[in-house]
Parts: C-alpha cells; structure tokens; sequence
C-alpha cells in the first residue's frame, strides 16, 4: 500500500508515517485484521480510515480535496 500510495504523486504537503499495529495494543484492538490500513487525519480533527488491504486511490484523492477546500487552499 505504501509503494501505491507514492504512485500517486500527490503534490498537496502530506507526510506519511509507518506504524507497527502489532507493536500497539490499542492499534492492534482496532485494526488487527485490516492490516494494511490507511488512517488520514488533519489539524486538530480525530483520524479516520480511508481503506485497507488495497490502496483505494479514490477515498486519498477525495480527502485531500476535502481538506484542502476546509484549509480554503492551504496545506493539509
């Protein structure tokens, strides 16, 4: 999911962090059997999942139009 999600060449400022789920009792609650998982979040707004398993280019794209419109332009 990592190399798809570099494909994308996103150009708005987005930095990407890897997690170990299983390191993590409370990820590994959450997200045991969605692994890969693809969790966004901006400013001070709580995460949310945009996919798992598969990268879901469509779910990316529409959040970062979404934040990008709430940042009226600014970075995510």
């Amino acid at each position: 999911m990592l190399a798809a999600l570099h494909a994308l060449n996103l150009i708005e400022p987005h930095s990407v962090s890897v997690v170990d789920v299983d390191a993590d009792e409370l990820l590994l609650a959450q997200y045991d059997e969605l692994v890969p998982v693809l969790v966004a979040s901006k400013s001070a707004q709580p995460a949310r999942q945009l996919c798992h398993y598969f990268l879901d280019e469509a779910a990316v794209r529409a959040f970062v139009a979404r934040a990008e419109a709430d940042a009226g332009g600014d970075a995510v």
